[in-house]
């Protein structure tokens, strides 16, 4: 069974409700003290084949062991020893050698590393950044959307709520303009998958937002930014074009920081967990698509499935209601929520690097609930599989 036969779909932030310890820990704060400078430790991995060097210099003044045990006097504030391998260096020494891989001073050449065999897109071709396929044009599509809907949120919360709203909710000036320095950030995302799709990108839409209250907007921030950097994550290697992939791969990362961002504004720690998880495109489409109210006519149509929403009350019994597929949803009425699963039967976790299922109990029509898991990623001493932001499903069987 293919994640296409999952039936319901929701998302759900454990670090409130799941995890008091790390509720507990967001609020102290840590200060890293950058590190004082030292000489920059050279890899004897990384020269091959060179010739040893032990001329001395007028101002050296002391004698390095090289590997094979043979003598050298500093030169260059580094020593290349009769076994070819540079033994340590410093920033001044490197600055000795020209472009060419010279010795400056004393002319002598010295081979660069060859580079490794493999790779793919490293013989010189230029880079082309568009879709090579459907999958990849429906793909970047969604996440188009994404950075449009994410681009109005955030001037939307601004300019709703009062300069006195957020400073209530503890938000002052530089927050607010972290914010909107955040909007910029999708203006540019939003710009560069248009170009990356061409005359046919979507444009921007309309939006409901289920907030309001400042803190309710930072919530919602932090969870559409959530589902949206994760939607990227599933798709990502899988797209036939692997030059838009490293495009949105960088735009991507900056979201990442975002989310962060509005993790620590709601008073959450701000990485909670070992690994960033990735859902596929139908489960992002699924999260979205309720905000959508409508959209221009000549917008590509976003050919994901829909699936049928999923409610939750969260506590250590988890108690779920879900919809029936058939109903219309998303922007302009022209998306229908639909389902290949059987009956139900177990709830699907999906978290860092692991997909974990508990049964689904005390089922009465639309109703249930389960227990949450309490697995951790890599075993004992490991980090939790429950922790920030869950996303969870209904199915009807395990495999996957």
């Amino acid at each position: 069974m293919g994640f296409s036969t999952f039936i319901k779909f929701t998302l759900v932030d454990n670090m409130k409700t799941f995890t008091f310890l790390a509720s507990l820990i967001s609020i102290v704060g840590f200060v890293l003290a950058a590190p004082a400078e030292r000489p920059v430790p050279i890899s004897h991995s990384s020269f091959y084949n060179r010739p040893s060097y032990t001329s001395s210099r007028p101002y050296s003044s002391a004698t390095p062991t090289g590997k094979n045990g043979v003598n050298g006097p500093v030169s260059l504030a580094a020593s290349l020893v009769s076994d070819g391998v540079l033994s340590y260096a410093t920033p001044s020494a490197l600055s000795r050698f020209n472009y060419t891989g010279a010795l400056a001073y004393k002319g002598i050449r010295i081979a660069p590393p060859p580079t490794p065999s493999g790779g793919l897109g490293t013989n010189g071709s230029i880079p082309y950044y568009h879709p090579l396929s459907d999958f990849d044009f429906q793909s970047i599509n969604l996440a188009l959307n994404q950075e449009w809907i994410e681009l109005d949120l955030f001037h939307h919360g601004l300019a709703k709520f009062s300069v006195e709203e957020f400073e209530e909710a503890g938000l002052n000036a530089e927050d607010r303009y972290l914010i909107q320095f955040m909007a910029e950030q999708e203006l540019g995302h939003a710009t560069l998958l248009t170009n990356i799709l061409g005359p046919r990108a979507a444009k921007q839409c309309t939006y409901q937002y289920p907030f309001e209250a400042v803190r309710e907007f930072v919530d919602f921030c932090q969870k559409l930014t959530r589902f949206g950097e994760s939607g990227v994550y599933g798709f990502l290697e899988h797209l036939n074009s692997r030059d838009s992939a490293q495009l949105l791969l960088q735009s991507i990362t900056t979201e990442a920081r975002q989310q962060m961002i509005f993790r620590q504004f709601e008073g959450l720690f701000p990485m909670p967990v070992w690994f960033e998880t990735g859902i596929t495109q139908s489960m992002a489409w699924s999260l979205l698509a309720p905000y959508l109210v409508s959209c221009p006519a000549e917008n590509p149509r976003i050919e994901w499935q829909n699936f049928p929403a999923l409610n939750i009350e969260v506590c250590r019994e988890v108690y779920l209601t879900w919809e029936l597929p058939g109903k219309i949803v998303s922007y302009n009425n022209s998306y229908i929520t639909t389902t290949t699963a059987g009956p139900p039967e177990y709830v699907a976790w999906i978290s860092q690097l692991n997909t974990t299922f508990t049964p689904l109990l005390e089922i009465d029509g639309q109703n249930g609930m389960t227990y949450q898991p309490f697995g951790r990623v890599y075993g004992d001493d490991t980090a939790p599989i429950v922790n920030g932001t869950m996303f969870i499903m209904i199915t009807d069987e395990t495999s996957m």
